[in-house]
């Protein structure tokens, strides 16, 4: 007696093979799985988007470009940062809905407790009182694109969404920045923020 599967000799009365482990009734047919992928190719044609305000910009860090000065210990001398002297940080008003209204400039973090990740520099951490606890401890991230406030939700467990004034309302994916005009209202969860 062969096994039909790998052609090894198998003793009589054998129910299975002892090389390939196949039963002795199984056929190569029997053992053949129909291939669960789809045989042919389809083309999805997808729909045209409206401008997301979706901004691409390295995610290791974006800072505002702003002359730091630092006093060096010893001369006395004064060292810049990579950045143009000429460049001056845009500064925006956030008018929270607690009442609070909070200036900022550069990157920073907003949420009941924010916490920067271990390694991120971060130039302003926002703390909102929010009694309900809908808003994550860091919920969002903010920075400065070429002159428009940016945000970032950091996988908060609300969300975070985004009305312009021109636009209508757009929930933010997270981890991706989407660029926030002087005007719009920006919402997590049960709190929010304009911009201007």
């Amino acid at each position: 007696m062969t096994c039909r599967i790998c052609g090894a000799e198998l003793p009589d009365g054998a129910m299975f093979c002892g090389e390939c482990g196949s039963s002795t009734s199984a056929t190569p047919e029997s053992r053949r799985r129909p291939d669960p992928r789809p045989g042919d190719t389809t083309v999805i044609e997808r729909p045209v988007r409206r401008n997301s305000g979706v901004i691409s910009i390295p995610v290791d860090g974006f800072r505002a470009a702003t002359a730091i000065e630092q006093a060096d210990g010893a001369g006395g001398e004064l060292l810049a940062s990579a950045a143009p002297a000429t460049a001056i940080a845009a500064r925006f008003a956030l008018a929270f809905s607690t009442g609070e209204t909070r200036m900022v400039f550069g990157t920073g973090l907003i949420g009941r407790r924010p916490l920067p990740q271990p390694g991120e520099v971060f130039d302003h951490l926002v703390q909102i009182a929010d009694r309900s606890l809908s808003v994550s401890k860091t919920h969002v991230e903010f920075g400065d694109h070429d002159g428009t406030f940016w945000i970032a939700d950091r996988f908060s467990g609300n969300g975070t969404i985004v009305r312009r004034p021109d636009d209508g309302a757009m929930r933010c994916e997270p981890g991706r920045r989407y660029l926030v005009p002087r005007g719009s209202r920006v919402e997590l969860a049960e709190q929010f923020f304009v911009v201007s």
